[in-house]
């Protein structure tokens, strides 16, 4: 969205409105993975995005009902010049051990944002730095233009200088690393809950902050998360009143729980991807029989993979009519996606067959495939259809399943041949996903997330151009073309993107969001 020099942060939190005539009752939810990071800089990953949300807050954040970004710790903004943007901070917020929040503490967070440490650069991409004006004022200085800087400050959440200096968490925790910072294991924000218990994999408690600064709609004074990876036990807790909600409902069990008197069920179309990802760098891949070369840097290697899954299968069989397959890298609802784009190569066996052989395969090859089994909806189950689909094409896929915890470390090291990732797109925009996925790795968030290394000299230049292209027309054209260009070098090959049904007792009040996350400031426990 193309920033205005007139004020634009006219929305208030404030107007939401308080419900002081709510009875206040705890909030027990649950889903197949824990978060992995409480540091806010670590890990750029969605479920633990939307606990941080909780706890800290960011400059804007997405209005549920239009996501369109609105005012939040900032309450006006204007450009000054093309490349220098002003915000003005609202005045009166407190973290939550009661010490004020200023400018100094902006600075501080979107700096350690970009450090290299952090998973959020690709967030901070444009940004050259922060700059206080006054205590509550501060300048961003951007590297050239930039169309989408008010989507890209929602997931840059503010943390305390003061306290991350005390605590020596002056740098975000790498995520590559089993180094811990004192960040990783606690927190202290502005937002409306604060950290009150946290055992990894087995239990998450927020509550109330007594300082927080907004009137949200929410009655919820206790959060309570508890991640199950069983579905059976998950879908049992639900049903037996353990907790009130639940994220990820097994497909099988859907039916079932819509039929319930005393659940209900929320359907919607997520803005997150399915795709593999393919070690396009290594002249030899650890693991294969093929010695000597690296059969997925040929592009007919990569096509026939593609063309040997029967995604109607896995729509109907293994999701159970919750995907919508697709061909490109992006869901509908994010900018410069097509239907051009969005149609799929053909499910050809014999074709996929005779591709291999014209790269020198005809037994095809065995090859390291790394999936996790907690992350997206049946996540392993269709790793495991996957593989037998290739088997059919002499493609040996020697699966290897981990939970979200070490699987995303693992892949972020290299350490997959052929890997699943789920991407979702917080700015709603092409250039997230195209500059994370299929960008040459480099720096500022260039590729941050391309962990097979795939490389594309024009595949660079349109990323680098549309980073910048204020001209709308124009910078759609360039990333359709970009989507294009990954769909014909086959840089990945998307699966489809997620139906996300939510399930919940039907006490429980919220509004199903398509980046799957939950809005705390609206939840409501009658």
């Amino acid at each position: 969205m193309k920033l205005k020099t007139a004020l634009l942060g006219a929305a208030i939190f404030a107007a939401l409105g308080a419900t002081p005539a709510l009875q206040a009752k705890p909030f027990k939810w649950s889903s197949a993975s824990d978060i992995p990071t409480l540091d806010i800089h670590s890990q750029n990953n969605a479920l633990g995005n939307g606990v941080h949300a909780a706890i800290f807050d960011s400059l804007v954040y997405y209005n549920s009902q239009t996501f369109k970004p609105e005012a939040q710790l900032a309450t006006a903004w204007r450009e000054v010049t093309p490349t220098q943007v002003r915000f003005t901070l609202r005045s009166g917020v407190k973290f939550s051990d009661g010490t004020p929040f200023t400018a100094d503490d902006v600075v501080f967070s979107i700096h350690r944002a970009m450090v290299k440490t952090s998973n959020y650069a690709v967030y901070t991409q444009g940004i050259e730095k922060v700059v206080k004006v006054n205590d509550s004022t501060v300048d961003f200085i951007m590297k050239g233009p930039n169309p989408v800087l008010l989507n890209q400050l929602t997931e840059l959440r503010i943390m305390s200088k003061a306290w991350a200096d005390k605590n020596k968490a002056l740098e975000p925790k790498d995520i590559r690393t089993k180094d811990e910072t004192f960040s990783h294991r606690n927190a202290m924000g502005t937002g409306q809950y604060t950290v009150k218990e946290w055992q990894p994999d087995q239990r998450l408690v927020l509550v109330k902050n007594p300082n927080y600064w907004g009137n949200a709609q929410s009655n919820v004074t206790e959060i309570i998360y508890t991640p199950i990876k069983s579905e059976a036990t998950r879908i049992a807790a639900l049903l037996s009143g353990e907790v009130d909600f639940v994220l990820d409902p097994s497909p099988q069990d859907l039916a079932r729980l819509r039929t319930s008197g005393n659940l209900k069920v929320i359907d919607g179309v997520e803005n997150r991807t399915i795709f593999f990802g393919m070690d396009q760098f290594r002249d030899e891949l650890p693991g294969s029989n093929i010695k000597g070369k690296n059969p997925l840097k040929d592009v007919r290697v990569r096509k026939a993979l593609y063309q040997a899954i029967d995604s109607d299968s896995l729509h109907k069989v293994t999701m159970r009519g919750l995907s919508q397959p697709t061909g490109t890298l992006v869901a509908p609802q994010v900018n410069g996606w097509t239907e051009g784009v969005h149609k799929r190569f053909p499910f050809d066996v014999e074709g996929a067959k005779k591709l291999l052989a014209d790269a020198g395969y005809p037994q095809g090859f065995e090859v390291d495939f790394a999936c996790p089994n907690n992350r997206y909806i049946n996540d392993e189950e269709i790793c495991q259809a996957v593989t037998a689909m290739w088997s059919r094409i002499g493609v040996r896929a020697k699966l290897r399943t981990l939970p979200l915890v070490t699987y995303f470390p693992m892949i972020q090291r290299f350490e997959a041949s052929i890997y699943m990732l789920g991407w979702g797109v917080p700015t709603f925009d092409s250039l997230y996903s195209l500059q994370s996925l299929a960008r040459t790795v480099g720096a500022g968030g260039d590729g941050n997330y391309n962990v097979g290394r795939y490389s594309n000299p024009r595949m660079d230049v349109i990323v680098d151009r549309v980073k910048v292209e204020t001209d709308l027309p124009v910078r759609n054209r360039f990333l359709t073309e970009a989507l294009q260009l990954s769909n014909d070098t086959v840089s990945h090959i998307p699966l489809h993107n997620q139906i996300i049904p939510w399930a919940m007792k039907r006490n429980v009040d919220l509004v199903h969001r398509p980046d799957n996350r939950l809005d705390w400031r609206l939840i409501k426990v009658n």
